[in-house]
């Protein structure tokens, strides 16, 4: 009788230590997930605007039209692209061979405008991702369809990364990251695009276990970089000489660059992220850089949710974002997946 209180007793600790694990991952996952679109929103507006323009009128909150001419809290392509990635990670496990069919056709889907429309409306798509998904649509296989050419390396890829890094336990990294590469190239198959996907989640996985960004920043990169040591990466490192030196926080916003170019993405979320001290001003000094000010509010911002969490995204912005339920019932369906 006391062997069966004993086992008893362990169930008991056991489901409760994993409730909480679940608990704590599932508010993890919402606030990522929403960290990210909302930037993405506050972006749209003034998406291709200078940074002069913006120095004279800088954004200070949710607002709408301008660029898009779109009600407050729209979200773009660049979070639908990273909620079809979430979607496939919570229909195909990370593990599985499955998981490149299934985001290929979730990609295939929202180009339709089938899946991931804000409020209908479907956003212009990126050159690159449309002509893989092009591909795509006439039978080639994911594998095959993403572009090598050294010009197609837009953040069109970088963009929907962010998922993976609630998956980061569930393997290996070296494996996690061959998955990541395998995502970015349905649409961005060469090597610097993938690279950029693996720097991002790197640090990412830092910040998702509470460090703080200058230290995540740190170790993402001294976690990821020796991978990238052998071809066909380690001929692209040197393009990564800002990142990798350690010291990106430290150049002058006047050096800082945000077009649409994934390294010049990169670059900008991440330095946005260790000059700010809370999520809104993170998202804010990103939305400010100008031109891909979505792209770089979003990538900024989902890891900005990551470490700050979701009490620290301003209250009156994620009310106005589009779609907000059903954001919801994808971190949900994303929880379960990864604690089936």
């Amino acid at each position: 009788m006391i062997t069966n209180r004993l086992h008893h007793g362990t169930a008991i600790a056991t489901n409760t230590m994993k409730r909480a694990k679940t608990k704590t991952l599932s508010a993890k996952i919402l606030s990522g997930l929403l960290g990210f679109c909302v930037g993405d929103a506050l972006g749209v507006p003034v998406e291709f605007c200078s940074r002069s323009q913006l120095q004279n009128s800088p954004v200070k909150g949710m607002q709408g039209y301008g660029t898009h001419n779109r009600p407050p809290g729209t979200w773009s392509d660049e979070s639908a692209l990273m909620f079809c990635v979430a979607e496939a990670l919570s229909r195909a496990d990370v593990t599985t061979e499955a998981l490149v069919g299934v985001t290929a056709h979730l990609l295939a889907r929202w180009y339709e405008g089938e899946i991931w429309t804000p409020n209908g409306w479907h956003f212009e798509i990126g050159l690159t991702t449309a002509k893989a998904i092009a591909r795509l649509r006439e039978g080639i296989s994911p594998r095959l369809s993403g572009d090598m050419e050294e010009m197609s390396n837009g953040n069109g890829s970088l963009v929907r990364t962010l998922p993976f890094v609630f998956c980061h336990d569930r393997l290996p990294f070296p494996d996690l990251l061959d998955r990541i590469h395998l995502i970015s190239r349905i649409t961005h198959a060469h090597p610097r695009s993938q690279m950029a996907c693996g720097f991002y989640i790197s640090i990412a996985i830092d910040l998702l276990q509470g460090y703080a960004p200058d230290e995540a920043y740190l170790r993402g990169i001294a976690r990821v970089e020796p991978l990238y040591w052998h071809p066909p990466y380690g001929a692209e490192l040197f393009h990564f000489h800002n990142l990798i030196g350690g010291t990106l926080a430290e150049l002058p916003r006047d050096e800082i660059s945000s077009g649409g170019y994934v390294i010049h993405t990169l670059e900008a979320a991440l330095w946005c992220l260790l000059n700010a001290s809370s999520y809104k001003d993170t998202v804010l000094a990103a939305v400010n850089l100008g031109e891909s000010t979505n792209a770089i509010a979003a990538l900024a911002g989902g890891l900005a949710g990551l470490y700050y969490g979701v009490k620290d995204i301003p209250a009156d912005w994620m009310q106005q974002i589009a779609e907000f339920y059903d954001i919801l019932a994808l971190s949900e369906q994303l929880t379960e997946k990864i604690f089936d």
